[in-house]
């Protein structure tokens, strides 16, 4: 969730990067030179909960589409007050160039649980945090879900919004304000069109409007009013989804002017999915080819804020890039290379265990100036063909395993800026999948061609 598009805040942002130097592009794992960038936050979940934890997880990119996990996606601060985790983490530029984040108190998914607190830290630059605290926003026998905050230029103040049942019976979007997030007003209901509605995102200043986006029956719709006043939004989007969809998070970018919307679908399957708009105010979106975006492992209910191109590099020094790698099939992007029964397949992402899909790419065994496939999971076993299928396999020191388990990366067959993987000791034959099973044949068609091309990422 990000508003980080009011023009006060821009004006922050510009101040620091005239101040800090430069901002970032390029490869997400490597030194930043001048461009965008932008962190995320999120917890994480997966199907069988092996991937759930409840503390604020950090990621980076340069074009707020493709994301690079930090601190080997491990959270970089836990609560330790209230149920003890988190959930919904949102994270705000503050109006001094400071960040504050806040968050859900919940650790797990007992929505019978009512905090009327949120989660709250203070963070110079998010590589340490302050002051942590819970904030008491009502009093009311309900929950305080998806919190997040904007600047109120009018009022001098910041709003926190969120979701909590009232006296209506169903779920609104609330306000309080603060100019600490040490104390808040009393709460009043900020957003009400008479049903159901989680998940408030706001983008704040966008050519004199400000927008509301929203989850409505598993829909993720928007609203829009001229003022930041509470009962001044309308709805006006056409509602957009992929399946049950939650969680909106408005983001522009910083290069093309573009909007996206990202959502994300509920229970631990957990996958996001993007939208694309060139003009906020026509409220339709056209889906995002997968190809272009990847989320970060496990993550759910995502945040994202722009940063400079220092703080990137800052952050990227701090807690360290993965030591692994994912590999994204090019004509299923839904689906990433994984073992399964010690057999190499293609599966659709979310699944568990999830560090199946988790590779090191080390030094070819035969070939140092090629790669191999060296399981996370299994340390010693690597992915070798057999037969011309990829199996996972024990190294046993002989040269043939080490042939065998050997590929040359080229650029990719199907697309150039992604990568296919050549055999070493069958020159004339590519990994691929077929009906989702890796093999290495020879390449040809145009089908071939995509079924051998991959993206290697995190």
């Amino acid at each position: 969730m990000n508003n980080s598009l009011n023009p006060s805040r821009r004006g922050v942002l510009g101040a620091m990067a005239a101040v800090t130097g430069s901002l970032v592009t390029g490869a997400p794992t490597a030194r930043a030179a001048t461009g965008p960038a932008y962190v995320m936050g999120y917890f994480t979940e997966s199907p069988d909960w092996l991937g759930a934890d409840y503390g604020l997880h950090l990621a980076v990119s340069t074009d707020s589409l493709r994301w690079t996990p930090l601190n080997q996606n491990n959270p970089v601060v836990t609560p330790t007050a209230g149920t003890g985790g988190l959930r919904d983490p949102f994270i705000m530029r503050k109006q001094n160039g400071t960040f504050v984040v806040i968050a859900t108190d919940l650790k797990g998914t007992d929505w019978s649980l009512q905090s009327q607190y949120i989660h709250v830290w203070d963070s110079a630059d998010l590589r340490s945090f302050t002051g942590y605290r819970r904030l008491k926003l009502h009093d009311m026998a309900t929950h305080s879900w998806a919190p997040e905050a904007f600047w109120d230029a009018g009022r001098g103040q910041y709003g926190i919004i969120y979701s909590a049942v009232n006296s209506s019976g169903h779920n609104v979007i609330m306000v309080n304000y603060t100019a600490d997030f040490v104390t808040a007003t009393a709460a009043q209901v900020f957003f009400d069109p008479g049903y159901d509605v989680i998940d408030g995102d706001l983008a704040v200043g966008v050519n004199g409007v400000n927008y509301l986006y929203f989850k409505r029956d598993q829909t993720l719709v928007g609203a829009r009013s001229a003022s930041l006043n509470p009962g001044s939004f309308t709805v006006f989007s056409t509602p957009v989804s992929h399946g049950g969809t939650e969680a909106p998070t408005l983001v522009r970018s910083q290069t093309s002017g573009d909007w996206f919307l990202w959502g994300d679908t509920y229970t631990p399957n957990g996958v996001f999915y993007a939208w694309r708009s060139g003009n906020l105010a026509a409220g339709t979106w056209t889906p995002v080819d997968q190809r272009l975006y990847t989320q970060p492992l496990n993550s759910k209910h995502c945040t994202v804020e722009e940063i400079t191109g220092t703080e990137y590099d800052n952050l990227v020094t701090r807690y360290g890039t993965p030591a692994w790698n994912r590999l994204k099939s090019y004509n299923y992007p839904d689906r990433y290379v994984r073992h399964s029964n010690y057999v190499g397949r293609i599966d659709a992402y979310p699944f568990d265990p999830y560090t199946d899909s988790l590779w090191k790419l080390a030094p070819g065994l035969a070939d140092g100036s090629g790669v191999s496939f060296q399981s996370v999971s299994h340390p010693t076993r690597y992915l070798r063909h057999v037969n011309y299928q990829l199996q996972l396999a024990v190294d046993d020191g002989t040269s043939a395993f080490a042939q065998d388990a050997t590929f040359i990366r080229t650029a990719g067959l199907a697309d150039t800026a992604w990568s296919s993987f050549r055999s070493w000791n069958y020159p004339d034959r590519y990994l691929r999948h077929g009906n989702f099973v890796l093999r290495i044949d020879p390449i040809s068609t145009a089908t071939e061609r995509s079924d051998a091309t991959f993206s290697v990422g995190h």
